[in-house]
């Protein structure tokens, strides 16, 4: 990496190695729209497929708009290498596929996003992957899921609804003893949480939230951390400890890091096995306009924060609404980890609650003029979504419940806009209501 800056602000416009392209002198980032790239020679070629080089082989597995992503955001969490793909669902998806194999399991975090819930319960098991869910509050019940065919823990660092900030550290120091890596889905607190720093081996992003920004663009990232031993455990991780079938029998754990000189084995097998058999590619196009979304990433994300906890602050004393949920807000537990692992303990979704239960929460819904109405989080623009009737409908109570979503929950993305704007749009709405 050129620039080895420990600060967002220029790490998210400086990091990795671009600095200019080296046909043009472009500064902006080109799109490199193509499918294929022309081989120097057969033995050229020969080396790229053998990994004995790493270059440029098809834009299904790599490109050069999405390395400089890439490049960016491992260097912003403190990676070691970064795989973008097509969407946040798909990166979740190959962090868990890129340790399971039929009869595998992992254990996650009940405190889950909708989708990735529905993911690890229904699609996951109908691929022979077992997810066990574990509470956050008690870390030790991660050890007490574990068996032999555990490979690996799974949590979200600021899960939306119930904005419970995960005890990153003390999970993933329970997974080490074992040889279980612990992923995390930092997608609600990029800039203010480091994922790694604290112990997890694993870091996704959906792109789609507030790195990208604008809602114009779907995507999504697993990040390596370089920190976890692979072949420390071997019955515990088979796939880094038996031969690779689809590369002449290699071992990974053991290969990886002696060809390349780096422990990014969990990056390569994502992206040599996982998105060259399973294809789940972002495109050049969408890498692009994540670049431009991130360049902006640290000054949008202060000012969602900001707006966040005001609207935390106005909500909290309007009548109707029975609860406030933002790290702010926390009491016991919840309150000390917002304050360990988020580096300002704040955040830049709200959620709230109802008195008057389903109805009022989607009469509120209906109400408002200037937020929007949508299925995303992240956008520079204000979004609000009643989760009982929308992204967690497919859960039955029981499990809506224990994800934090209650009839009349309310969840807020706040957006960059002026904070007299978006308070005045709920007051209306709740009067209204």
């Amino acid at each position: 990496m050129v620039n080895s800056s420990k600060h967002p602000e220029t790490i998210a416009l400086h990091g990795g190695s671009y600095r200019k392209d080296n046909t043009t002198n472009s500064v902006a980032v080109p799109i490199y729209q193509t499918t294929s790239y022309q081989f120097n020679s057969q033995e050229h070629a020969a080396n790229l497929f053998s990994l004995k080089e790493l270059g440029n082989i098809y834009t299904r597995i790599m490109n050069p708009t999405t390395a400089v992503l890439e490049e960016r955001i491992a260097q912003l969490e403190g990676g070691l290498a970064a795989v973008a793909v097509s969407s946040g669902q798909a990166a979740s998806a190959f962090a868990v596929q890129n340790l399971c194999r039929a009869g595998d399991n992992i254990v996650s975090s009940t405190d889950l996003y909708g989708g990735t819930w529905n993911q690890f319960e229904n699609t996951f098991k109908q691929l022979g992957i077992e997810v066990r869910f574990a509470d956050p509050t008690d870390p030790d019940s991660f050890a007490k899921l574990s068996d032999e065919k555990t490979r690996g823990y799974y949590a979200e660092t600021l899960p939306n609804p119930k904005l419970h900030v995960f005890p990153i550290e003390e999970v993933a120091a329970i997974g080490k003893k074992l040889g279980i890596p612990l992923i995390v889905d930092n997608t609600a607190a990029p800039i203010t949480c480091k994922p790694i720093k604290h112990g997890a081996a694993v870091v996704v992003h959906s792109l789609t939230k507030w790195i990208g920004g604008h809602g114009t663009s779907i995507g999504g990232i697993i990040v390596d951390g370089g920190n976890f031993d692979w072949t420390q455990f071997p019955e515990r991780q088979p796939l880094y400890n038996e031969p690779e079938p689809s590369y002449w029998d290699w071992v990974l754990g053991k290969v990886v890091p002696e060809v390349l000189g780096a422990n990014v084995t969990f990056a390569v097998r994502a992206r040599f096995v996982l998105l060259r058999d399973l294809g789940a590619a972002l495109s050049p196009t969408n890498a692009f306009n994540i670049i431009q979304g991130l360049e902006t990433l640290p000054l949008r994300f202060k000012q969602h924060q900001d707006n966040a906890e005001k609207v935390a602050d106005y909500l909290s004393n309007k009548k109707g609404v029975t609860k406030v949920i933002h790290p702010k807000y926390q009491q016991g537990i919840n309150k000390e980890r917002a304050e360990k692992y988020l580096e300002d303990g704040s955040g830049p979704l709200v959620g709230f609650e109802l008195s008057g239960g389903l109805d009022a929460g989607k009469k509120f819904i209906d109400n408002l003029q200037l937020l929007y109405h949508v299925a995303n989080i992240g956008d520079a623009r204000s979004l609000a979504i009643h989760p009982a009737s929308t992204t967690h409908s497919q859960l039955n109570a029981e499990d809506q419940l224990r994800s934090g979503v209650t009839p009349g929950y309310i969840r807020l993305s706040v957006g960059i806009e002026h904070i007299d704007d978006i308070l005045n749009d709920i007051n209306q709405s709740l009067e209204k209501t």
